[in-house]
């Protein structure tokens, strides 16, 4: 069947047209997605998400104004761009806080004293709370610091002094042993 025939026919709601073109673009689609997401669930997910999105909104596609292809691939790459700017897909990643590191290194029987020959224990173990939340929304966890200001409810220039003087308190530390 041509193209032009099954994207009408798309457009006119067809379910067989929908899933000769499921089959022709999801795996270009799943690549795209995955690319940008990393991760092969989520990526499914936000797929299947786009499939739908671009079935309700099949009469918004203008053929003068570019490839069905293209059309469906700015889609998808949105959709993964939304996701991952998600509040849940950055959440998604709490066992990458500074807690979790600590108590792999206060738990696990496999590390021993070569192994913390930086001293990350006593590091972090020595920061302040008020350093280790910021330190760990900001680096761990990947927020911006205007989502780490108010998901700590601070304002912006506090968060931002706070990020530059726990560093700066981590890099003496450090240097300093």
């Amino acid at each position: 069947m041509q193209l032009e025939t099954l994207i009408s026919r798309f457009q006119q709601k067809d379910e067989k047209a929908f899933e000769e073109l499921y089959n022709m673009y999801s795996d270009s689609m799943h690549g795209v997605i995955y690319n940008i997401v990393r991760d092969h669930d989520i990526a499914e997910e936000v797929m299947q998400d786009v499939f739908i999105k671009i079935w309700h909104r099949a009469s918004s596609y203008d053929a003068s104004k570019g490839r069905f292809f293209t059309w469906i691939l700015n889609i998808s790459r949105n959709a993964a761009i939304d996701k991952t700017r998600s509040k849940a897909f950055k959440n998604s990643g709490k066992n990458l806080d500074a807690q979790f590191f600590v108590d792999i290194l206060e738990t696990s029987e496999s590390l021993n004293d070569k192994t913390d020959a930086i001293g990350i224990k006593n590091f972090v173990g020595k920061l302040a709370k008020k350093c280790i939340e910021v330190i760990e929304l900001l680096y761990f966890k990947g927020y911006t610091q205007k989502e780490a200001s108010e998901t700590l409810n601070m304002p912006i220039g506090t968060i931002k002094t706070r990020n530059r003087n726990c560093i700066k308190e981590l890099r003496q530390m450090v240097l300093g042993s």
